[in-house]
Parts: C-alpha cells; sequence; structure tokens
C-alpha cells in the first residue's frame, strides 16, 4: 500500500524556493561567492606566508614567555599538520558570527518582544543537526569553502547571541542607573558600564562560538572546503585510522588553543 503523500511538505516548499533563488538571482550568488573566495583565500595567504619554522618558533617562544610552558606546548601540537590548520583556522577567523550575533543579542536583552521572536527560531537552529545547514548552501554555492563558510556562520550565531542576551540581561539595573543619573550617554553606559559587567559571561558566549565554529569546519570536510576537516574525512572514506586520528586531534589542539588565547586576551 502506498504512503499517503502529506498535504504540506516544508521540505518541498524549501525546494522550490532554493530552485527559484537558483534561477532568479544566480549571479548574486557567484558574485557572493567569488567574495567569499578571495576572503577566506587572503586569510589563508596571510596566515600561511611566514615560513612555517619561523611561525612555529615565534608562538611557542611567544606563548612560553607570556603563558607558560604547557600553552607553548599546545601551540606546537596545534600547527602539526602546518597546511591544513591554517586552512581551518582562516575559514573560522573570517566567520562573522560574533559580528551578527551580539549586536542582536543586546537588542534582544533591550526589547523584550525582539527576544520573543527570535526564540523559537533560535531553538530551531540549536536542535536541527548540523550537517543540515550544509544542504541548502550547497546547493546554491555548490561545492567548496562557500558553503563551508556560511553553514559555519549561521551555526555559530545562536550561542552568542543567546549568551549576549543573559549577560546583558543579568547586568544590575543599578549600575545602568548610576551612569545615566550621572550624565552618561547611552554608548557611554554601554562600552563603560555594561558591557565590562558582561565580560565574563561574554566570553563563555565567544568561547561557544568559536568551539562550535570548528565543529562545523570539520563537517564541512564533507563538501570540499579543506583543511582538517578533509583530512578527517579522507581517514574515514580510506579506514585509515592514522590519519582520521591525527586530524582529529588537531582539531582538538586547535580547539583548546583557540579557547585559551581568548580566555586569556579577553580575561
Amino acid at each position: 500500500m502506498a504512503t499517503p503523500t502529506p498535504l504540506v511538505s516544508p521540505g518541498a516548499a524549501l525546494a522550490q524556493a532554493l530552485d527559484w533563488l537558483n534561477a532568479n538571482a544566480h549571479a548574486v550568488f557567484v558574485v557572493i561567492g567569488v567574495g567569499v573566495e578571495h576572503l577566506v583565500g587572503g586569510a589563508e595567504t596571510l596566515l600561511r606566508w611566514p615560513a612555517p619554522w619561523m611561525v612555529l618558533l615565534g608562538v611557542t617562544l611567544l606563548l612560553l614567555v607570556t603563558a607558560g610552558p604547557r600553552l607553548a606546548a599546545l601551540a606546537l601540537v596545534c600547527l602539526g599538520l602546518w597546511k591544513q590548520s591554517m586552512e581551518t583556522i582562516a575559514l573560522v577567523s573570517v566567520s562573522v558570527s560574533v559580528l551578527i550575533a551580539f549586536p542582536a543579542g543586546i537588542l534582544a536583552a533591550r526589547i523584550p518582544r525582539f527576544e520573543r521572536v527570535l526564540r523559537p527560531l533560535l531553538d530551531i537552529m540549536q536542535t536541527v543537526p548540523p550537517w543540515v545547514y550544509l544542504i541548502p548552501a550547497v546547493m546554491i554555492f555548490s561545492l567548496g569553502k562557500v558553503p563551508a563558510l556560511i553553514a559555519t556562520v549561521v551555526y555559530g550565531i545562536p550561542p552568542m547571541l543567546r549568551i549576549t542576551t543573559l549577560a546583558f540581561q543579568q547586568v544590575p539595573t543599578e549600575l545602568i542607573e548610576l551612569g545615566q543619573a550621572s550624565g552618561a550617554s547611552r554608548w557611554q553606559v554601554l562600552t563603560k558600564l555594561e558591557i565590562p559587567a558582561a565580560r565574563k559571561t561574554l566570553l563563555v558566549g565567544l568561547n561557544q562560538t568559536i568551539l562550535l565554529s570548528l565543529a562545523m569546519v570539520v563537517l564541512a570536510g564533507l563538501v570540499g572546503a579543506g583543511g582538517l576537516g578533509a583530512e578527517v574525512t579522507r581517514g574515514l572514506t580510506r579506514m585509515e585510522i592514522g590519519l582520521g586520528l591525527r586530524a582529529g586531534l588537531s582539531i582538538v589542539a586547535v580547539a583548546i588553543f583557540a579557547d585559551r588565547i581568548t580566555r586569556r586576551v579577553l580575561s
């Protein structure tokens, strides 16, 4: 017995919308894709411009003096797969998740109605499996770094936005009223009082965004994004345990390294 066709199919509606976009806005997507490729390529070129041994030596010595031997040793592990690590770091570094989520989180903390509108959308974004983000991006931009970057940006927005909203909602109202009573402008209250008071919570959001972006970069190896994710995918498809394990440990090391650096710089 044939299964009845559902009257309403969100997937079919989305597919039709993507087909319409590909047919009517293809030139726009080509321009966006070229721009993103140049952006990511420029970041890769900048990161890979010095000789590997110079960067390894410089970063290790800098961290040895400023952060101690443990973080310096971690840097050596992070940069083991040099080319792939630079591609991964470049893809994460040009992600603008924080630039989108931070102001949106401030608005959500200021405007309760805006937060109520965002809440179900964020719930959906954090519930959907990560690889699902890649499907529409690949359908529009084909394989490569462009869909990987777009999926990484979208995937990294919800945690930063939620934590930013929570951080500013937890700022004591007495502190804000004190700043307003002293004649400070809204911008001064935001930059001089609210952001310093919310800094520790905001740092958690930043770290979560970085770690989730790295997780998406691994999945992006399935769509030809390169980097450490491609090495993990290659090890999986070829059943080469050593290659997959080495790339996986390099991703873990890069994530820990990024976490420690952001904590030390912003704390």
